[in-house]
């Protein structure tokens, strides 16, 4: 693959990508939804473990739920979004990787191994997380990643520990997810982002060897 984007691809993935906070009244279909898990889920994790579960909160009553959860400052940024996704991860990725690593028993590796499975899952679904963020910029929409929750509320609203059997969950069939971060999605209100803050250059951050 020797292409590579131009300028405008740089600037629409990074360059000019901006972290939004305040939404124009446009939705954001569930087709483009699954365009971007679509897109996003090729990029590479360890022995291909995909751990990143994803909820999209659609409706008032999903944001309603994920409200108590939420710091003060994050509350408006949420509600207001069209869509406002938990990147979660599967504690129990290991279950999937004969299917997603069939050629060696990855399972193995892992399943007597719980704090190793911990830091893999939770490393493996940050970078599937940036990776979400980049499909979504590609696909035309911009994105407000937040840190700013309260895990042990999002996990019990919507991951809890009981067995999970109603439809609502049916993608999710175990108790093993917990939530990464929150990232809002939609077309963000250009008139209202904040100045750019700046960037360590690259001999402030790197080191030739």
């Amino acid at each position: 693959m020797s292409n590579k984007l131009n300028d405008e691809g740089l600037d629409l993935l990074f360059r000019a990508a901006r972290t939004h906070n305040a939404w124009l009244d446009k939705p954001v279909s569930d087709n483009l939804l699954r365009q971007l898990y679509d897109v996003m889920k090729w990029g590479p994790t360890s022995v291909n473990c995909s751990p990143a579960r994803i909820l999209f909160l659609r409706t008032p009553e999903a944001k309603q739920r994920l409200l108590p959860a939420l710091a003060p400052g994050n509350v408006s940024k949420a509600m207001a979004a069209p869509v406002t996704a938990i990147i979660g991860y599967d504690g129990k990725f290991y279950e999937q990787l004969p299917k997603l690593f069939p050629h060696a028993d990855a399972r193995s590796w892992f399943v007597d191994t719980p704090e190793l499975a911990e830091v893999t899952a939770r490393r493996n679904s940050s970078l599937q997380g940036a990776y979400f963020m980049i499909a979504a910029r590609a696909l035309g929409l911009d994105c407000g990643s937040m840190s700013g929750f309260d895990q042990a509320k999002v996990d019990h609203e919507f991951f809890p520990a009981e067995q999970r059997t109603n439809f609502e969950y049916e993608n999710f069939p175990d108790s093993h997810i917990k939530t990464n971060f929150l990232c809002n999605l939609g077309y963000g209100d250009p008139a209202q982002l904040f100045p750019r803050g700046p960037r360590l250059d690259f001999d402030e951050a790197c080191k030739l060897l």
